[in-house]
């Protein structure tokens, strides 16, 4: 007989998963912004203003997701998740 796993349901463990799977999500499209916006800019497709406010863009988003993950006690770590075989979600920097 296989154990019956516990679901725990505290509103601040449920909270603070929720936090993480939304953070998770936001740090992939930022890892996708940052590399799209990359390749632009070695294109040259951008023009000089373009390029600042991106790079502006991006500093201040991955400041605040910092804040965020300070918030709820996660590191950056905590948001790559475990795909099994298929490795991790996020590339390990």
């Amino acid at each position: 007989m296989t154990p019956r796993r516990h679901l725990d349901l505290e509103p601040d463990t449920v909270e603070r998963d929720l936090v993480k799977l939304v953070l998770t999500v936001v740090e992939l499209l930022r890892q996708l912004m940052e590399r799209q916006a990359l390749r632009r800019f070695d294109t040259g497709d951008l023009t000089e203003e373009q390029e600042e406010r991106i790079g502006l863009t991006l500093m201040l988003l991955e400041d605040r997701m910092a804040e965020l993950r300070d918030r709820y006690g996660l590191r950056p770590e905590d948001l790559n998740l475990d795909l099994g075989p298929l490795g991790p979600l996020l590339p390990r920097e």
